[in-house]
């Protein structure tokens, strides 16, 4: 087993034709989100991963071997709800909208411009298409927000607490934009359902 205890996000620093050169290895989210794995690069080499306690490995960083060989994490394609604005009559702030109830769920959230990523859950699918969004199922990379769960990001941790420092502050607010969503989720009208070539 060759041993990796150190990574370099992102690849940062490193000349690109190192990196041509390096072997790669595919490792999904529920591995990546690990600091302890095993894994099998693309040399066909058994590697022991032994990361600090809190780190996450992201597609696109590099991880040092022991004798200094190089490996390019690829975040492999798994199963994941895709999220995105109705277009008949939805806008960019459905995808807030909903960014906000799934965190409110401690969701693990993919955060994009124009859509969403989360892993496969019929009940938040079927929650998010009453809310006139259009949910599909598919297989990409998932690259989840680090947030109160993932000890390996400061900013993340640091805007955790700044948020329940003022916390008290917003309580009315909060619990009134929840009760308003909640009662616009049930607005009669049209969802997008049929806008789905598959529901999950």
């Amino acid at each position: 087993m060759l041993e990796v205890s150190k990574l370099i996000a992102q690849g940062a620093g490193l000349a690109p034709v190192l990196l041509k050169r390096a072997a790669s290895v595919e490792l999904d989210w529920d591995v990546r989100q690990k600091s302890r794995f095993d894994a099998t690069d693309s040399a066909g080499r058994h590697l022991g991963v032994f990361l600090p306690r809190g780190t996450l490995v992201r597609g696109g960083d590099v991880l040092v071997a022991a004798d200094g060989s190089l490996v390019r994490v690829i975040a492999a394609p798994q199963p994941v709800l895709r999220i995105t604005p109705c277009p008949a009559h939805g806008s960019p702030f459905d995808l807030v909208r909903a960014a906000y109830h799934l965190g409110n769920r401690h969701v693990q959230i993919e955060l994009k411009s124009d859509h969403l990523k989360i892993e496969p859950d019929h009940v938040l699918a079927d929650m998010l298409r009453a809310m006139h969004l259009i949910v599909n199922a598919a297989e990409e990379g998932f690259e989840p927000e680090g947030g109160a769960y993932a000890a390996g990001g400061h900013s993340h941790s640091h805007s955790h607490s700044h948020s329940h420092s003022h916390s008290h502050g917003h309580d009315h607010d909060h619990d009134h934009g929840h009760d308003h969503s909640h009662d616009h989720g049930h607005v009669h009208g049209p969802h997008c359902d049929h806008h789905d070539p598959q529901k999950p």
